[in-house]
């Protein structure tokens, strides 16, 4: 099959002719109907993220079942499927205490012994968070997909294979957003946008939205944003704490840089909570104000929306089926 293969820091990927492994007992393999380019596949390109090369990135994907391993009873051939890179083992401790999307088990990768799933002339070709999008075809473990109703359309379906989940399940799951609160979200990509349009579903009485391009902060009304700061125009903190009187209760920093995750914790109000959802570099430190914490703020990460994402995400397809009905 086809694959972009990423073989250098810093280097274009290359499309080359890859080797495909057959379904092991719990394994899927997948059609690859579309797939997201996801910043966080460019953070690993530019070096920011140590990666095992040769690899197929791509993560953020949707695709249509081929074959099923012996043991997989989840789905069938002709299934669509959503997948998702946080992949979990199902009875490890974070499992079982539902932090699925913190499992690290090793048992969802093949092992070292065993062919690989993905190679190129007999030589292992890495994968990408066990799954490997940018390519014709995933193999992957079952427990790294999702089977969703058929008229989801898989362009926009592969979205919520990684920004929609992580944007709206930082709101719902992670910061717990209440209804009636105040929400700022830094940063309007993908995954911010997600995070607004989640703030307006789970009630949130006002949600600034906050980024350096007006064409972004435009869209940002439309997912539900309330007011609009462009960073440009003076000290977005400053602009947060003067329209709520004294800052937010929740925020969320949804690019990966050292200044906004500082700037999300200042913004906060006594009491409230920020949320790192952007991945920041390997390295980087975020400094912030001890005496802060005497006013009860909270800083905290959040690992793909902390999903449960074969009950996410098909509720996150209903919301979108049943919005285009309307």
């Amino acid at each position: 099959m086809k694959a972009a293969i990423f073989r250098e820091v810093g280097k274009p990927l290359q499309i080359e002719q890859i080797s495909i492994s057959k379904p092991g007992p719990r394994e899927v393999l997948i059609r690859t109907a579309a797939a997201g380019v996801c910043h966080s596949d460019l953070h690993f390109i530019e070096g920011l993220y140590p990666a095992q090369t040769p690899m197929v990135l791509g993560h953020e994907s949707a695709g249509i079942v081929e074959q099923v391993g012996s043991d997989v009873t989840y789905v069938k051939p002709g299934d669509h499927v959503i997948t998702c890179l946080s992949v979990f083992c199902g009875h490890c401790e974070q499992c079982l205490t539902g932090h699925m999307s913190l499992c690290a088990s090793a048992e969802v990768r093949r092992p070292a012994d065993e062919e690989p799933r993905l190679s190129h002339n007999n030589a292992i070709v890495n994968q990408f968070a066990n799954l490997s999008s940018f390519a014709e075809q995933m193999l992957i473990h079952e427990h790294a997909l999702v089977k969703i109703r058929e008229d989801m359309p898989l362009d926009r379906a592969a979205l919520i294979g990684c920004a929609v989940t992580t944007g709206v399940g930082s709101v719902f799951h992670t910061a717990a957003v209440a209804p009636g609160s105040t929400v700022a979200v830094i940063g309007c990509g993908g995954v911010g946008l997600s995070a607004i349009n989640g703030a307006a579903i789970a009630g949130a009485a006002r949600i600034i939205a906050i980024d350096m391009v007006d064409s972004k902060l435009e869209m940002a009304k439309d997912f539900g944003a309330t007011d609009v700061i462009n960073g440009r125009n003076g000290d977005a903190v400053e602009q947060v704490m003067e329209l709520t009187k004294g800052g937010v209760q929740y925020s969320f920093e949804a690019i990966g840089l050292k200044q906004t995750a500082e700037d999300s914790f200042r913004m906060l109000r006594p009491g409230g909570t920020a949320t790192i959802i952007g991945m920041i570099p390997v390295g980087v430190k975020i400094e912030l104000m001890g005496a802060a914490f005497l006013q009860e703020k909270k800083i905290q990460g959040s690992m793909m929306g902390s999903n449960r994402f074969r009950v996410d995400m098909p509720r996150f397809i209903d919301f979108i089926c049943k919005a285009s009905c309307i």
